[in-house]
């Protein structure tokens, strides 16, 4: 039975940094491509930046340049790095997981079979 779990999620003010982190069970984890989601309240879920078993990157437009996706394989980890937060930043966090993504649609919540619970970003200006 797949398993994700996040952590990591906290208030922080504009500027700000945090590091989401997500450990998976039950699967070959190496093997899987990992993403993290966001929702705001009252919008649809967003894709914000996905990396496959080869460790190729992608990454929404809106965090480029300021969320690092990476992963940990021998610990089952993925982490997100998140600098430069701003209040649109604000949203639960999903970690999800699926062993083979559609090319070009990482970014959509269907891509993915397996997700996290979620964890609360808030920033504040």
């Amino acid at each position: 039975q797949v398993r994700l779990v996040e952590s990591g999620g906290g208030s922080v003010q504009s500027g700000g940094s945090l590091r989401l982190s997500c450990v998976g069970s039950g699967y070959t984890y190496s093997r899987y491509c990992m993403g993290w989601i966001r929702q705001a309240p009252g919008k649809e879920r967003e894709g914000v930046a996905n990396i496959d078993s080869d460790d190729i990157t992608a990454y929404a437009d809106s965090v480029k340049g300021r969320f690092t996706i990476s992963r940990d394989n021998p610990r089952d980890t993925v982490y997100l790095q998140m600098t430069g937060l701003i209040p649109e930043d604000t949203a639960t966090y999903y970690c999800a997981a699926d062993p083979s993504v559609p090319d070009g649609h990482w970014f959509r919540d269907w891509a993915y079979n397996y997700w996290g619970q979620g964890t609360q970003v808030t920033v504040s200006s």
